[in-house]
């Protein structure tokens, strides 16, 4: 398995918060979690990339947050998927699943063969 991470493509962030927040609202810890065992720990996000993300999704309304507490007893934001940001997942995978499609098309893989990283 490979030690180094996968580094993430520009725009890719937003579409994986937007889709770690359709499952269910959550604190931003919760949202780093849900990225790496969904990517079976290939991607690890930092702090300081997470935290603006989220932010510029509040600003753009496509999710919204509120104080609460974690499963620890402290105190978190916990933010929520709006239905203006269900729509921009939807928005957004679509995209994503359009361009990835076309750098196969490029590189000449078919996406049911993609082979495994080494």
């Amino acid at each position: 398995m490979q030690t180094d991470t996968l580094e993430l493509l520009r725009g890719t962030l937003d579409l994986l918060i937007l889709r770690a927040l359709k499952v269910e609202p959550t604190h931003g810890y919760g949202v780093l979690r849900w990225i790496e065992r969904a990517t079976g720990d290939e991607l690890k996000i930092e702090e300081g990339s997470l935290y603006p993300a989220l932010y510029r999704l509040e600003k753009r309304a496509w999710i919204t947050s509120e104080w609460g507490l974690s499963e620890n007893n402290r105190r978190a934001r916990f933010y929520s998927l709006t239905r203006k940001g269900r729509t921009q997942l939807e928005t957004e995978v679509d995209a994503f699943v359009r361009f990835a499609h076309v750098v196969f098309r490029a590189l000449d893989i078919s996406p049911v063969t993609v082979p495994e990283a080494s």
